[in-house]
């Protein structure tokens, strides 16, 4: 009974996560609707509206086709048709966080083998149901896609926290067994994938709050030009706050460009189109108004921000060695175990590079025709960067020679010596 307890909750997780991100968008529709349309029955447009924009925040392309419209509402032929790509992650760093909860619920609850499959099933359930009931001739989407997007975005937070819940607390199964295979390696190397874990955390946290205090500043100096491209856009109250809601969807993304800028290979905003820290190159940029914070130009000393990842990388290492520096830091005859710590600094860098490039591919993608379709960063050389600046931080922290603390056999042959040499 209490496995089927545990499933149920599962269920309700994966049911809770689904649906708070669905009302999330349907709740704003609705209202914006009701403003400017004053049509309460108007579910048939609300709900396909819907749907697309909470499959597009779990990274679902959507193809915008409005060829037979385009006539009547004035558009170009050439823009009438394009790909949509680049998501509103806020989206999906719900489902992420959310999931993460249940499967450390899952592990806590002694079950996880049952629980965390259950509530990926669930989702992918719901994401089903939402793609088959959500018809619409002008924003497309494939149906697969439609499904395994937003469930693979569920069970990566789903895995995640719970192999982290196991880890930390035991679960009474793969977990631990994996954890007795590392024990087994000897006190050198027995913590060595829970340091990496740690330091790696420390890189890319870091490097999105450097890419949120990043933003801020930018705001902060650019308020001005945002307040002026709101007026442009001459939206009434209904129009400015939706437009509000919308960029703060893509928060999360635009935090994603941030952490490739200050990496170094920055990001496009445009096809032939750059912002980096060695320069700016933009051609027409579209009216958004949070676009106003973008730097126009270059600075020498913009270059400068390619050290925050080494200190992240050099924060990681500091505390992957103060946890590290123990008597177990060296072997039988006191000579120093370099090879866990390189492990630790190499492991790091791998780790921070990809996760880094994760967070490039997942905030790229299309945002309109012509040149909009090339927006983002290229997650290859922002991983190379992320993970040589991590490398050189951690390296230096960690390999350098540490002092090996006395043993009391030392302290009472130093005693000796000095009784000797006074005699």
């Amino acid at each position: 009974m209490q496995r089927v307890l545990v499933a149920a909750l599962a269920a309700v997780d994966a049911l809770v996560a689904a649906a708070a991100g669905l009302v999330a968008v349907l709740a704003p529709f609705t209202i914006v609707w009701i403003a400017v349309f004053g049509d309460t029955n108007a579910w048939g447009a609300l709900w396909p509206a819907t749907t697309r924009v909470w499959q597009l925040g779990h990274l679902v392309p959507v193809r915008i086709d409005a060829t037979d419209h385009a006539a009547t509402l004035g558009i170009p032929d050439a823009g009438s048709a394009f790909w949509l790509s680049v998501a509103p992650l806020l989206f999906a760093a719900f489902t992420l966080f959310f999931a993460a909860r249940s499967g450390r619920r899952a592990v806590q609850s002694g079950a996880p083998l049952i629980a965390v499959p259950t509530g990926i099933v669930v989702f992918a359930l719901v994401a089903t149901g939402v793609q088959l009931t959500s018809d619409n001739p002008v924003a497309i989407t494939a149906a697969w896609q439609a499904i395994l997007l937003p469930s693979a975005v569920y069970a990566v937070g789903a895995v995640a926290g719970a192999i982290m819940a196991g880890w930390n607390d035991g679960d009474g199964g793969v977990i631990d067994r994996i954890q007795d295979v590392v024990d087994s390696w000897g006190p050198a190397w027995r913590d060595v994938p829970t340091l990496i874990a740690r330091g790696t955390s420390v890189v890319i946290v870091g490097l999105v709050c450097a890419s949120a205090v990043l933003f801020t500043i930018l705001v902060a100096l650019g308020g001005g030009e945002v307040v002026t491209l709101f007026e442009r856009t001459h939206a009434d109250v209904v129009g400015a706050t939706t437009l509000t809601l919308a960029q703060l969807a893509y928060l999360p993304t635009m935090l994603g460009w941030g952490v490739s800028w200050i990496a170094g290979p920055g990001f496009a905003l445009g096809t032939d189109t750059a912002i980096s820290p060695s320069g700016t190159s933009l051609g027409v940029v579209p009216g958004i108004p949070v676009f106003g914070i973008l730097p126009e130009g270059g600075s020498g000393w913009f270059l400068l921000v390619a050290l925050v990842p080494v200190a992240l990388g050099a924060l990681a290492g500091w505390i992957a060695r103060r946890s590290y520096a123990e008597d177990w830091s060296y072997d039988g005859e006191g000579h120093e175990h370099y090879g866990p710590r390189v492990a630790i600094a190499v492991g790091i860098a791998v780790f921070s590079g990809a996760v880094a490039a994760l967070i490039a591919a997942v905030s790229a993608g299309s945002m309109g025709p012509g040149r909009l379709a090339d927006v983002g960063a290229d997650a290859g050389p922002v991983a190379l960067a992320v993970g040589l600046e991590a490398l050189l931080g951690a390296a230096i922290l960690l390999l350098t020679p540490m002092r090996r603390p006395l043993a009391w056999a030392d302290v009472a042959e130093d005693d000796s010596n000095e009784v000797a040499a006074g005699t």
